[in-house]
C-alpha cells in the first residue's frame, strides 16, 4: 500500500526542488523517500527507477522553460524575440540550477521529456524563422543558439566571468548583439 498524497507528479516537483537545493548529482531515491517520509521502496510504486526519475526532472524542467519561453516570444519577432528567448533561457537557468542540469541528460527520442524538448527546438526554429533561415542553415543556427547560451550559463554559473570587472550582464548583452548580426549576415 502506498502513502497517501504520494504521486508521480509530487515526486517529480520534490525531485526538482531537491535537485534545485542540491544539485541534479545529489538526486536519488533515498533522498527523495526522506523528503516525504518513506522507505524507498513505497517510492517504485510511483517510479521504476532512479533514471525515471531523472527524466520525469528533466521533462518537468523543459515543460517550465518551454512554458517561459513561449510566454516570453508572444507578440515578438527578429531581435526582440531572440532576446526574449535568450533572457528567458537564461533566467530560468539561474533561478532553477538543479532543474537546469536536468535538461542536459541524453534523453530517448521516445522518452516522457520528448514533446517537451521537441516544443523547445520548435520555438527556437520559429526564431531563426524570422531571420529567414532554412534548412540546413536552421539547424545549424539552432545548435549555435543554444552552445552560445548553455556555454554562457554554463560558465557565468561556475564563476567563470567573475575575473573581470564588466558585469556579465554586459557581456550578456553584447552575446545576443553579436547572434542578431549573425543570423542576419547568415553565410550562403
Amino acid at each position: 500500500m502506498t502513502r497517501a498524497g504520494v504521486t508521480v507528479d509530487r515526486l517529480t516537483r520534490a525531485a526538482a526542488e531537491l535537485a534545485d537545493e542540491v544539485g541534479y548529482e545529489n538526486v536519488t531515491v533515498s533522498a527523495l523517500a526522506r523528503r516525504f517520509g518513506v522507505r524507498d521502496a513505497s517510492l517504485y510504486s510511483h517510479i521504476r527507477s532512479a533514471h525515471d526519475l531523472r527524466v520525469r526532472v528533466a521533462a518537468l524542467a523543459l515543460t517550465e522553460l518551454a512554458d517561459r519561453a513561449a510566454a516570453a516570444l508572444a507578440g515578438r519577432a527578429g531581435k526582440d524575440a531572440l532576446v526574449a528567448f535568450a533572457n528567458a533561457y537564461r533566467d530560468y537557468a539561474n533561478q532553477h540550477p538543479g532543474r537546469y542540469a536536468a535538461m542536459q541528460m541524453d534523453l530517448d527520442a521516445d522518452s516522457v521529456a520528448a514533446p517537451a524538448a521537441r516544443r523547445h527546438a520548435e520555438m527556437t526554429r520559429a526564431i531563426l524563422r524570422g531571420y529567414r533561415l532554412a534548412e540546413p542553415d536552421q539547424t545549424d543556427a539552432v545548435r549555435m543558439l543554444h552552445s552560445t547560451f548553455h556555454g554562457f550559463v554554463s560558465l557565468e554559473r561556475t564563476g567563470g566571468f567573475r575575473h573581470h570587472p564588466r558585469g556579465s550582464d554586459a557581456s550578456w548583452a553584447r552575446a545576443l548583439d553579436a547572434l542578431d548580426a549573425l543570423l542576419r549576415a547568415w553565410p550562403q
